[in-house]
């Protein structure tokens, strides 16, 4: 055994540990970051018209809801499409009942979110050319939301203003009070407000989340939506960004929804999200680090290196993990220097997560609780392997709580 240790480079072992250490660095800058004064885009006048593309696949249970608040936030030259994508259930009828446009699609191959919103953008530039709508903005709603006050017009006049795709800042809250649902809600929080809060400290572009999506007219038409890809957001984000339409956070514009509660639900949910980040970071991150890696283009290597974090427990489980192997190798055979930068890669995480848990998330969980986490992500290891093994690579709805 032995024999075999000594045969491996010292480098490649030095190299991998200093890699590791790259996205609990990055981690640890965008908390650090996120605690300046805020950023906060000025008020900007509202624009003209305002359309809300609103994918919907069987929604019929929870689209009502959503479709009020978005109703009251818009005025009478703005337009909500719903577009019932590959609905068996009531979804078309139920959005029929307000004052929006419907519009149904179906198909047996081009299935997942992306493509509804294409459909959808087709559409509108239909009704521009038939009708003379062209909207100044539009806007990208799930159907299962809850809206901030002054969402939509919020996000649609940064947009317009700015001439740059928009986020709001998207939170999504524990069904239940569960140790291991709040540790969910945490890192949602982490992800989607903290370091986002933290990139656009700096001016650069954040991600997109899927929903709270603003869009200037002119980048919405040429934005590549048609995607089945289960992480089509993050990858929308990161090309519009090299097309030059970077993202841009929205803090004070807040949009909501809720875990599922169910076991089946949630597990289903966070395998889709976890095995869509993963599936970009080992298809398209090579690539587009390549394309980053060029003269004059800071912020878009920023933006990929951002995408390439892992989720945050497999970036724990990565870090303790190398820890570990450093050791051994340490032990036996005296290299020091990658076990040293495995030990300041496990403590610049632990410190980002203390950091982001006692200025964000006090509410959420205590230290105390945060402490006995490890036991908790010790249960993902399977959800990883699959990912490995048997990867998810269709899109699937998450199955909806009763």
């Amino acid at each position: 055994m032995l024999e075999l240790l000594q045969g491996l480079p010292w480098f490649l072992v030095l190299l991998l540990s200093l890699l590791l250490a790259v996205p609990a660095w990055l981690l640890l800058s965008q908390v650090v970051l996120a605690l300046l004064p805020d950023r906060t885009e000025r008020e900007h006048p509202r624009p003209e018209r305002i359309a809300v593309v609103m994918p919907a696949h069987n929604e019929g249970r929870g689209l009502r809801p959503t479709l009020m608040q978005a109703l009251a936030q818009l005025g009478p030259q703005d337009r909500i499409l719903v577009v019932a994508d590959n609905c068996t259930d009531d979804t078309a009828a139920q959005a029929r009942d307000f004052d929006v446009t419907v519009v149904e699609r179906s198909h047996a191959t081009d299935r997942g979110k992306g493509f509804a919103l294409d459909f959808g953008v087709r559409h509108l530039e239909r009704l521009a050319i038939e009708e003379g709508f062209a909207p100044d903005v539009v806007v990208i709603l799930d159907a299962d939301c809850e809206l901030g006050p002054r969402l939509l017009p919020r996000i649609a006049s940064v947009a317009h203003a700015t001439g740059r795709p928009v986020q709001a800042t998207y939170l999504m809250h524990a069904a239940n009070d569960g140790l291991k649902a709040r540790i969910a809600e945490f890192a949602m929080r982490v992800k989607n407000l903290v370091r986002p809060r933290g990139m656009h400290q700096l001016g650069l572009p954040c991600g997109l989340y899927g929903t709270g999506m603003a869009f200037p007219w002119a980048v919405a038409v040429q934005a590549p939506l048609a995607s089945g890809h289960l992480a089509e957001d993050m990858q929308l984000g990161v090309r519009l960004a090299q097309l030059g339409a970077p993202p841009l956070l929205c803090e004070d514009a807040l949009v909501t929804s809720v875990f599922a509660k169910s076991q089946e639900g949630a597990a289903s949910q966070r395998t889709r999200w976890e095995h869509g980040h993963l599936a970009m970071l080992v298809g398209e991150g090579p690539r587009l680090l390549w394309r980053s890696m060029r003269p004059g283009r800071g912020g878009q290597l920023l933006q990929v290196l951002d995408m390439l974090v892992p989720p945050l427990t497999l970036l724990a489980l990565m870090q303790v993990g190398w820890l570990l192997v450093t050791l051994v190798l340490a032990l036996l055979l005296g290299w020091w220097a990658p076990l040293v930068i495995a030990l300041l890669s496990v403590l610049m995480l632990a410190g980002a997560i203390v950091i982001a848990q006692q200025r964000w998330a006090d509410d959420i969980l205590s230290l105390s609780e945060l402490a006995g986490a490890p036991l908790l992500l010790l249960a993902k290891i399977p959800l990883y392997l699959r990912f490995v093994f048997k990867r998810q690579v269709e899109w699937v709805r998450t199955k909806r709580d009763l």
